[in-house]
């Protein structure tokens, strides 16, 4: 993956978040987006994905900077996977996305609402948090030791074997 690509994935998915969370603040009622299936309705969420802890700001405040700096670090090295890296990426621009909303509003704008099955409202960052987590996990599971790697002297691009 070529120097750059992670940060470029992570500004996109705030770019679209929080271009998409402006346009939801405008919304006065629900938009049907695929009829039946989705609509945009505009809520404010406390809590972190997917209206989880609610009811604990303090410790979903904790939560996103953990997440923050665990991705942080997991792109800092060159180490792992592209497909973890992607992951690691996505987690990134997604926690910032949130924590921008929770730092200007003191909650995070959720727009997206699934119709055809009992679910909660999120947005795009909650998303990108989601499924990148699951491509970490992912390339933690698949190799391991591709995480363990070191950038060979004078090479950045290409990590050298354990």
């Amino acid at each position: 993956m070529k120097r750059g690509t992670e940060a470029a994935i992570a500004a996109a998915v705030l770019c679209l978040d929080q271009g998409a969370k402006l346009w939801a603040r405008g919304l006065t009622a629900p938009l049907p987006l695929i009829p039946g299936i989705l609509q945009a309705r505009h809520t404010e969420n406390t809590g972190v994905a997917f209206s989880l802890l609610s009811s604990m700001p303090r410790l979903t405040g904790l939560l996103t900077v953990v997440l923050l700096i665990a991705a942080a670090l997991l792109l800092r090295g060159r180490a792992g996977e592209p497909i973890g890296r992607t992951g690691a990426a996505l987690a990134f621009g997604g926690a910032i996305g949130n924590l921008i909303d929770r730092l200007l509003h003191g909650s995070v704008t959720d727009w997206i609402e699934p119709l055809f099955v009992r679910f909660a409202v999120f947005n795009i960052a909650d998303a990108a948090l989601v499924i990148g987590i699951a491509l970490v996990i992912y390339s933690l599971f698949r190799s391991p030791d591709a995480w363990n790697r070191q950038p060979k002297p004078g090479n950045s691009e290409e990590p050298e074997e354990p």
